[in-house]
């Protein structure tokens, strides 16, 4: 706590501060918004921001997904044969293998990013970053993924897991494409021997699909 403490005490301020560097533009011709705080912004200032921020999403968005895939590269599991990013570049190669389309192969591929950042809601995690530039239908996989992968847990001790959870969906427009993916592209790809393409193959697929106009995003659960 004292550490806290003397770390705010040493603060300026912020009305006694003065500029600090400000961070690199993306471009030379974008430009800052110079008015201290959100809700003394104007017009002209969120014009400029929703202008450059199509620029910004285009070019960088795949860049952070892809990073922040890449930077699980090395980590440890808890007991499964293979990490999750090894898992994602299995499914994805899978998929590529059995002659999916490029928007199905980065599902694949992103399916499970957030199993460790957001593991009790990891499916809902993959549909909002990858919902806004897929099909509906691959919205929904990503979204109910996580129940559908259930229906293959069969003498799981645990109680909350109900392997008929996915019943609830039966007779929706995507559940049979959902139960497939999970089956062939999920639940199996945990092995050491399973191909792996590197994540460079995958790379200009994701930067692809992100640079797609987004559209506006629903929820897929009903």
């Amino acid at each position: 706590m004292r550490r806290v403490e003397g770390a705010v005490a040493a603060l300026a301020p912020r009305s006694m501060t003065q500029d600090g560097p400000r961070s690199t533009l993306l471009r030379e011709d974008m430009a800052y918004v110079t008015a201290p705080a959100m809700e003394e912004f104007r017009q002209a200032e969120w014009a400029r921001l929703a202008e450059q921020r199509r620029v910004f999403d285009a070019q960088l968005q795949a860049t952070h997904v892809l990073r922040a895939l890449e930077a699980s590269a090395n980590d440890p599991t808890f007991g499964y044969q293979v990490n999750n990013y090894r898992h994602c570049l299995q499914a994805a190669t899978a998929a590529m293998q059995d002659g999916r389309d490029e928007e199905y192969i980065v599902l694949a591929l992103l399916h499970d990013i957030g199993f460790t950042m957001c593991p009790t809601n990891h499916g809902p995690f993959a549909a909002a970053l990858l919902g806004p530039y897929v099909s509906a239908r691959n919205q929904w996989i990503l979204e109910q993924h996580q129940i559908f992968l259930l229906h293959h847990c069969h003498d799981h001790p645990d109680e909350d897991v109900d392997p008929d959870a996915r019943e609830r969906w039966r007779g929706h427009p995507h559940f049979a494409a959902a139960a497939d993916f999970v089956e062939r592209f999920d639940q199996g790809t945990i092995l050491p021997s399973l191909p792996e393409a590197p994540l460079s193959v995958f790379a200009p697929m994701v930067k692809r699909i992100f640079a797609r106009p987004p559209r506006i995003l629903t929820p897929a659960h009903g």
